[in-house]
């Protein structure tokens, strides 16, 4: 699923498995979840073997996955990639940073917000594009839950900020807009224009989106070059 967000250059793997086989994870790894409860661990391991898979397909040895601040996973010398688990659903999307210079990939479950969280992450103005009839209803909402879908888009767009801002972007600081070619489709793009500047990192960035087998699945990719695509013709 995560796969056909993102372009053939980066490599993804995913499960549906709840858990994996003892031993799967490396020492270091095993320290960092050793005082965890049973269902973090099981996340912790799912992501990190579909990591290891995906290293595979880009030709690399697997090796441990440790992670930073804010859980921001670190990757060997040359590589960018992004983590995501929840009910359901674990994957892992790399690259190589000749190619990608930041990536971000969230899923979750396809289900509305938990109550009062949408009020957290939903700004006025998204909350008056997404007006409309209920999810599950016909109309230009169609049956996706918008909700839940913004708190995963605004995941993957904060998970590709962190890594080259390396400040915390709240979610009041994203503004989103979302786009389908058809409203019976589950699946589209978004544009997320950012509320805070950073030199690291362009004024606004675009994700895809899909709604798949009761998940909810979005992606960002920003590419080295994007200065280049963000200057102006030569003469102006």
């Amino acid at each position: 699923m995560i796969e056909s967000l993102l372009p053939a250059y980066v490599s993804c793997a995913a499960t549906r498995e709840e858990s994996v086989p003892d031993g799967t994870l490396f020492p270091e790894e095993e320290e960092l979840v050793a005082r965890s409860v049973p269902k973090r661990r099981n996340d912790f391991a799912t992501a990190r073997a579909c990591a290891r898979r995906a290293m595979g397909r880009l030709g690399l040895e697997p090796v441990a996955v440790l992670h930073g601040k804010r859980g921001m996973p670190l990757w060997p010398e040359g590589i960018v990639g992004s983590l995501t688990h929840c009910d359901g659903y674990r994957a892992a999307a790399l690259a190589r940073d000749a190619d990608v210079l930041s990536l971000g990939v969230d899923a979750e479950p396809h289900a509305p917000l938990p109550e009062g969280v949408g009020e957290l992450v939903v700004r006025p103005s998204e909350r008056e594009r997404f007006a409309g009839p209920p999810a599950g209803e016909a109309g230009a909402a169609g049956a996706i839950h918008w909700d839940r879908l913004l708190f995963s888009a605004k995941e993957s767009v904060f998970k590709t900020w962190y890594p080259l801002a390396l400040t915390e972007l709240d979610f009041d600081e994203a503004d989103l807009t979302f786009h389908r070619d058809d409203d019976r489709a589950a699946f589209g793009t978004f544009t997320a224009r950012l509320l805070r500047t950073d030199p690291a990192l362009p004024p606004v960035l675009d994700g895809k989106w899909r709604v798949e087998d009761g998940i909810v699945a979005t992606a960002v990719l920003l590419r080295p070059d994007w200065r280049v695509a963000l200057s102006p013709p030569e003469g102006r």
